[in-house]
């Protein structure tokens, strides 16, 4: 009985120090994740906001930030008078690595719209960023389905809810690097809050200005 009440009052001190990061996606109309990266341990959930326009969360890595490489988004269109906005989260179950993400419309990743979780001395976000912006419009074409599936690796259907309120609960999901050449770059592992994806599959249908 008292080990059972310790393990309860453990588990509600667990819960109750996880954090909750909320990332503007196109703030004000910019090619912008405000903050562009943020420093989040193993419990914590980072949910996306998509404020404006019609823009991405889409895996990568450090070695080719504009080329898709693990989880994904897909698009999420967004109407100038929207008054809520969708959201997409995951909950980090492993902190070891840094995570890198990119916008996967064409242009966007070369014009620096990416996003770090866990960044380091050693692979910062602005070396990230300037390794994007040097890549060309070209290489952001990888991956931009907007379907909301793992471009590679093993993720479960990530996507998104219309909210202005709490992330969702999640369930389990798993990111991996995606060639051998990026091995040192080795990707956490996430999990995914699960809601529908039908403003991705509006966004393919009927179009949002970039």
């Amino acid at each position: 009985m008292k080990f059972s009440s310790l393990v309860s009052a453990l588990s509600a001190i667990g819960l109750a120090s996880a954090a909750n990061f909320t990332v503007k996606v196109g703030e004000n109309g910019g090619l912008t994740y405000n903050p562009s990266s943020v420093n989040a341990s193993v419990g914590d959930t980072i949910a996306f906001q998509f404020v404006a326009k019609n823009h991405s969360v889409t895996q990568s890595t450090f070695a080719s930030p504009c080329n898709a490489s693990g989880v994904n988004s897909g698009f999420f269109p967004v109407a100038a008078n929207a008054t809520t906005v969708p959201e997409w989260s995951f909950t980090l179950d492993n902190a070891s690595a840094p995570l890198w993400f990119f916008c996967a419309q064409t242009g966007h990743c070369a014009k620096g719209m990416v996003f770090a979780v866990n960044p380091t001395a050693a692979k910062s976000f602005n070396a990230f960023q300037a390794a994007a912006n040097a890549t060309g419009a070209n290489s952001t074409t990888a991956g931009a389905s907007g379907s909301g599936s793992a471009a590679s690796g093993t993720a479960a259907s990530p996507s998104a809810s219309v909210a202005e309120s709490a992330v969702a609960s999640s369930s389990g999901a798993a990111g991996t690097a995606g060639a051998a050449s990026v091995a040192s770059d080795a990707m956490s592992t996430l999990s995914f809050s699960s809601a529908t994806g039908l403003l991705a599959v509006v966004g393919l249908v009927f179009g949002v200005a970039l």
